[in-house]
Parts: C-alpha cells; sequence; structure tokens
C-alpha cells in the first residue's frame, strides 16, 4: 500500500470540555497519512485520476475551525471521516494534538486509524 502524508495542518478551532475553552479558538495540530494503491491509476501523474491532497486539507481544516467538539477523539473521528469519502483511500490515519493543553506538556494528542468497510 502507498501513502501520502498530510503533515501539521495548523487549525485554529474550539475544542475542550471546559467553558473557558469554548470562548475563543484554539491551535488544533492533526496529521493525516492516507494510503491508497497508486498502480491502480493508468496514468499516476493525471491529478484526476490522484487523490486531490488539497481538497483532503482544505475540508479537514474547515471542519476542525467550525466542527466546535468537545474531544480530540471525536474531531479525529470526523477527520477520518472525512478522508475516506474519496474511494481510492483505502485507509488513514489522523492525529490530532492539542498544543499546551496540559500542564508540563507540549502536547496531548490522540491517534486513530481507520479503513474502508
Amino acid at each position: 500500500m502507498d501513502r501520502i502524508s498530510i503533515k501539521n495542518i495548523l487549525a485554529r478551532g474550539i475544542i475542550g470540555i471546559h467553558d473557558w475553552e469554548r470562548e475563543k479558538p484554539q491551535d488544533i495540530l492533526i496529521n493525516i497519512d492516507l494510503y491508497t494503491d497508486v498502480r491502480k491509476s493508468n496514468t499516476p501523474d493525471d491529478i484526476s485520476e490522484c487523490i486531490d491532497y488539497s481538497k483532503v486539507t482544505k475540508m479537514v481544516l474547515n471542519h476542525a475551525e467550525n466542527a466546535k467538539r468537545f474531544t480530540l477523539e471525536a474531531l479525529a473521528e470526523d477527520i477520518a471521516q472525512i478522508c475516506l469519502e474519496d474511494a481510492r483511500v483505502l485507509k488513514t490515519t489522523v492525529r490530532v494534538d492539542k498544543p499546551g493543553a496540559v500542564r508540563f506538556s507540549q502536547s496531548v494528542g490522540v491517534e486513530i486509524e481507520r479503513t474502508q468497510i
């Protein structure tokens, strides 16, 4: 299987369970791996035959900035489902981090892996 990596998408959105976390957007760092088979394309240099990772990034960024989820787990699940909307994505790994969420840590995050059904 082949992998497309989209690293360090920086979104600003509402995420968290405390009232103060829901008042103003916070940094959300997103990393995505999209697993596919590039050999299935007859012309691998033709964008219409490939996963449009720019489009995926825009959809993920828009969702993360507007979803107002309480948990990183829920946001990661949302993002995985966005990635799997493209039938060429056979599997995805999504990592969502919240920098500075816990004192004495650089970041807190969750990573999930989902596949096409």
